[in-house]
């Protein structure tokens, strides 16, 4: 019996390179994960070479060297990306507390792993950094993720707040966060 073929999978830190990459997967998997959230005109201007572009100035000009973009690789392509980072939370503590401030895997990708390499990677980056907590705001309506998250150990820790995305109340996100103890 021949070995069944494994899949070419990975996370590596993101290079200034990868920006094109992670902007298609953040318009993807935006216009997915905010369809019920954001107004289908916000959706629909979001353009991969304006995100392109800030991601490009991101990755080559990072504010503090424990800000870090981490992109999952089916082979050569990009299907997911997560950032990690010092807490900038009022109640963390910004030497303690690592976060991750985003965790995206293209729909069409979900359920194969990236996931859980990606988280993997995070944790071990802010482990690597000194943090001994993590943490992850999320929309409260992400049940998936909310799940993703509970079933790998994370838990809410009673924090929330509402984003207001243009300014003026008319397009709002509630978000809960989640932590966990990674040290």
């Amino acid at each position: 019996m021949s070995p069944s073929p494994t899949a070419d999978t990975s996370v590596r830190v993101a290079w200034a390179d990868d920006a094109r990459g992670i902007a298609e997967v953040q318009v993807a998997a935006w216009r997915t994960a905010y369809a019920d959230l954001l107004p289908p005109g916000v959706l629909d201007s979001m353009a991969a070479d304006d995100v392109a572009a800030a991601w490009h100035a991101s990755l080559t000009n990072a504010k503090d060297a424990r800000n870090r973009a981490l992109v999952a690789l089916e082979r050569n392509r990009i299907v997911g990306f997560a950032i990690t980072g010092p807490a900038a939370d009022p109640d963390c503590d910004p030497v303690a507390d690592g976060e991750i401030a985003e965790l995206t895997v293209l729909p069409d990708e979900r359920s194969k792993g990236h996931g859980s390499r990606l988280l993997q990677a995070c944790v071990d980056t802010l482990v690597a950094d000194r943090f001994t907590r993590a943490v992850l705001w999320l929309a409260s309506t992400d049940d998936a993720l909310r799940e993703f998250l509970t079933q790998a150990g994370w838990a809410p820790d009673s924090a929330h707040r509402e984003l207001d995305l243009h300014g003026d109340g008319t397009v709002t996100v509630k978000q809960i966060r989640l932590h966990t103890t990674i040290a």
